[in-house]
């Protein structure tokens, strides 16, 4: 199993920036791709920006050019860099990893995907 622990959701104004942070633990050598997903109130969740372990992104229409997606391996930690953002940015914040369920080096992964807790960005007009 992955477990994942996010952070950096906050309370700002229209076009300030935030930088979320996701850390993964657990049986991290089975993830085979990351996200940010969002879900504001009254709304379904949708995916912000994704990341494959080679590095290929992706990113929703309404937050290209102003968010972007990295991670850092060594450590384990997903990032979330938002730029400029507006008060339609403002939802529930989850990280999310796809785990494998092929051996990975000899390594027995279970298949499935993790989630973590959310955290809150709030953008005040």
């Amino acid at each position: 199993q992955v477990q994942l622990v996010e952070s950096g959701g906050g309370l700002v104004q229209a076009g300030d920036s935030l930088k979320l942070s996701c850390t993964a633990s657990g049986d991290t050598i089975c993830i085979t791709a990351m996200g940010w997903y969002r879900q504001a109130p009254g709304k379904e969740r949708e995916l912000v920006a994704s990341i494959t372990r080679h590095n290929r992104t992706y990113y929703v229409d309404s937050v290209k050019g102003r968010f972007t997606i990295s991670r850092d391996t060594a450590k384990n930690t997903l990032y979330l860099q938002l730029n400029n953002l507006n008060p339609e940015d403002t939802a529930a914040y989850y990280c999310n990893a796809d785990r494998t369920g092929a051996p990975v080096s000899g390594y027995l992964c279970t298949g499935g995907v993790s989630w973590g807790q959310g955290t809150q960005v709030t953008v005040s007009s």
